[in-house]
């Protein structure tokens, strides 16, 4: 009888561990559905192109810009890059005088 509850237990422990294992499988990793990391780049976007609102209010939401490399206006751009793209990380007056276009 003992041996008999024995083989019982060890058999229901058995399917549990493989459904476990079968969902885990399926399952996305956090690596699968962590967003990657973004950052504001204003002076970048071209008229219609914005990520999102201007800083000024001139509009609220994301491809309303009509001016192109305007300091109001951001992109989303992969963190640490908007350097490398002539941008500016916090709005400003004017135009991108570093853009050409």
């Amino acid at each position: 009888m003992l041996t008999e509850k024995f083989a019982q237990t060890a058999l229901v422990s058995a399917v549990v561990g493989a459904a476990y294992l079968a969902v885990a499988a399926v399952s996305p990793t956090n690596a699968q559905t962590a967003k990657p990391a973004v950052e504001k780049c204003y002076g970048i976007s071209k008229a219609g192109e914005n990520s999102c609102a201007a800083a000024n209010g001139s509009h609220g939401c994301a491809g309303q810009s009509k001016v192109t490399f305007s300091g109001q206006d951001f992109k989303e751009v992969p963190a640490g890059t908007c350097a490398t793209m002539k941008g500016e990380a916090k709005p400003f007056e004017g135009m991108n005088s570093k853009m050409k276009g």
